[in-house]
């Protein structure tokens, strides 16, 4: 078979019953339920299905792609989206030799749909030890990064299974790992609601531009005062009015051992 003549296209709505079940009936972890920004890949040859992938949401935490990154817990959080996991790959019985490298590139080269409204970076993706060895990937210019720890995502937390994976990593750019772990996210990388930074200037200004929501009585202390003096004022009994005399003390005072002279210190004072 030449395999120049193999292409890759997107599966079309009306094909996924048939991409599942291929997968549910021939791989080993079966069919995937769609997580995040999720495209199927469909390798052929004259519309007759040779390989299957399926490329999905990165995993949250990932050691060895961390690692090669360069990412730290904050950046990551913001650049997850430009990373996918390649979560599928199967060959199909009957496909020719030298197929799975060439399914791979192909695959890598595809356009990410325009509906998810960025571009991708790095592909990554597990390969069980205890199975295979990767062969596949490395032939397509995978890199290596090293093993996962043996832990799985289970509810919201993590266990441990205790079968660490190989962790492959494809840039996409010659750059890739730089644009990753800048600091600065590009504007065409971002996705969502732009955030707004401000600098050391505009945050002490803006007081400036807002009512002050404290009641008359709370406006004479300062706001620039510690927040100790803020959150905690001295007692109604010590504070003084605006004349200078005492004010009383409060209705739930009245009548307790502070408020009648009664009380540990009083007596100590000889009262």
């Amino acid at each position: 078979m030449d395999l120049s003549e193999m292409s890759v296209r997107a599966v079309a709505v009306g094909e996924e019953p048939r991409f599942r079940s291929l997968l549910q009936e021939h791989h080993y972890l079966g069919a995937l339920p769609t997580m995040g920004e999720t495209v199927r890949y469909v390798v052929h040859r004259h519309e007759r299905w040779l390989a299957l992938a399926v490329f999905s949401a990165p995993a949250l935490k990932c050691g060895p792609r961390d690692g090669w990154i360069g990412w730290d817990r904050g950046v990551r959080f913001h650049r997850l989206h430009l990373v996918s996991n390649n979560s599928r790959f199967l060959i199909l019985p009957g496909g020719p030799r030298n197929l799975g490298s060439r399914a791979l590139a192909l695959c890598a080269r595809r356009l990410w749909p325009a509906r998810f409204g960025h571009e991708l970076l790095l592909l990554e993706t597990c390969v069980d030890p205890a199975r295979f060895h990767g062969t596949v990937y490395r032939a397509a210019n995978w890199i290596e990064a090293g093993l996962t720890r043996g832990f799985g995502r289970a509810g919201k937390g993590y266990r441990e299974h205790a079968e660490p994976k190989r962790v492959f990593l494809l840039p996409l750019c010659r750059d890739a790992r730089a644009r990753l772990r800048n600091a600065h996210l590009e504007p065409d990388l971002q996705k969502g609601v732009p955030k707004v930074t401000l600098s050391t200037e505009q945050m002490t200004s803006m007081p400036a531009f807002f009512k002050d929501p404290r009641r008359v009585a709370g406006r004479r202390h300062a706001l620039s005062a510690s927040p100790l003096r803020r959150r905690c004022p001295a007692p109604a009994a010590t504070r003084r009015s605006a004349k200078g005399s005492t004010t009383s003390p409060p209705r739930s005072w009245r009548g307790s051992a502070c408020a009648s002279g009664t009380g540990p210190a009083s007596r100590r004072a000889g009262r």
